[in-house]
C-alpha cells in the first residue's frame, strides 16, 4: 500500500479544520460570555452530606454566601477580601464598610452556614445550637479562621458526639416527634 500524496494530506487537513471551526461556530462558539456570578442571597441546596471534606467545603461556601449577602457583594469578592488583614482593609475602604459591619456580616454568615448544615443533616441539632451561640460571640479573626478551616468544625462536632452520636441523634428525632 502506498502512502497518500502530500496534496491529499493537506486537503484533508484543510477540510478537517473547516469542519471543526464550522462546528464550533454552529454551537455558539463565537459568543463568549463569562458565567454570571450567583447571588449569595439565594439559598443553595447542599448535596447529601457525604464525607467530611464535602461538608466542610459546603459549610465554608455557605458562610461566605451569608456574609456576602449581608454586605451585598459577591461571594468571590468577599473570599478574596478575607484572605489577609490588608485585603480586608482595602475591601472595607473600597465598599465603605466599617469594622463592626464586617464583623456582624461574618458572624451572620457563620450562623447561616450552621443552620444550613443542620438543615442538610450534616450537623446534629444538638451540636448546631451551641455552635450557633458560639458563632454569634466569636471574635472576627476566629470566625474567619473557622470559615477557612471548616473541616475542624465537623471533626470536633463528631468527636463531641463520639460513639454516642447515633444515640443522641435518635433521641433528638424522638424529641422532635413528641413535640409535633
Amino acid at each position: 500500500m502506498s502512502a497518500p500524496a502530500p496534496r491529499t494530506l493537506i486537503v484533508a487537513s484543510l477540510i478537517a479544520s473547516v469542519v471543526l471551526v464550522g462546528t464550533y461556530l454552529a454551537v455558539g462558539g463565537s459568543a463568549y460570555s463569562p458565567t454570571p456570578v450567583e447571588d449569595p442571597c439565594d439559598p443553595r441546596p447542599w448535596r447529601a452530606p457525604g464525607d467530611l471534606e464535602a461538608a466542610a467545603e459546603q459549610f465554608s461556601l455557605s458562610a461566605l454566601d451569608g456574609a456576602a449577602c449581608e454586605l451585598r457583594v459577591s461571594r468571590e469578592t468577599l473570599a478574596v477580601a478575607l484572605a489577609t488583614e490588608e485585603s480586608r482593609a482595602r475591601f472595607a475602604e473600597e465598599y465603605g464598610i466599617d469594622e463592626a459591619r464586617l464583623e456582624a456580616a461574618v458572624r451572620a454568615g457563620l450562623v447561616r452556614a450552621i443552620d444550613d448544615a443542620r438543615d442538610a443533616g450534616a450537623l446534629s441539632g444538638l451540636v448546631a445550637v451551641p455552635l450557633r451561640e458560639l458563632a454569634i460571640r466569636l471574635p472576627v479573626d476566629e470566625a474567619i479562621a473557622l470559615i477557612e478551616d471548616a473541616g475542624v468544625v465537623f471533626e470536633d462536632a463528631r468527636g463531641l458526639l463520639g460513639q454516642g452520636g447515633d444515640l443522641l441523634e435518635r433521641g433528638e428525632d424522638l424529641l422532635g416527634e413528641l413535640l409535633r
